[in-house]
């Protein structure tokens, strides 16, 4: 199983809005081990968490810029780039455009699907975008 294919793949599908496409690439003991308030930790949580990302941001594109693979995980550096048209975390659709990096590693099964993720992105920046934190001054 390429597991550099598979992970591309999981992006592909969130790109083209099938959630549930997504979802079916995530098996049913799917652990989510970055934190997402107020959504479990699992399959159902991550999907919640991609419906809302979707909502907000209906033009979301998740660039891959890099993958890379070692045994059973995947590692890919990808830029995440939207346009924020509709309500994200009570914040009102400001129609500001969102740029920011992040980093996700999963864990693929010899079932070829998806059972852990680790994930780090950059919040600050997302914030500092849609206005809810003001930039730093350039120093």
């Amino acid at each position: 199983m390429d597991h550099a294919v598979a992970m591309r793949r999981l992006y592909d599908l969130i790109n083209a809005g099938d959630i549930d496409g997504f979802g079916e690439l995530l098996a049913e003991d799917f652990v989510e081990h970055e934190e997402m308030p107020g959504l479990e930790r699992s399959k159902e949580g991550v999907k919640q968490l991609f419906h809302m990302y979707r909502e907000a941001f209906p033009d979301l594109r998740m660039e891959v810029q890099d993958v890379l693979v070692s045994g059973h995980k995947a590692v890919a550096r990808v830029r995440a780039i939207g346009t924020h048209e509709g309500e994200f975390l009570g914040m009102p659709a400001t129609g500001k455009s969102i740029d920011v990096q992040l980093i996700d590693i999963t864990r693929f099964g010899d079932d070829g699907l998806a059972h852990e993720h680790w994930g780090v992105f950059d919040a600050l920046a997302l914030m500092q975008q849609l206005g809810a934190i003001p930039q730093s001054p350039a120093g």
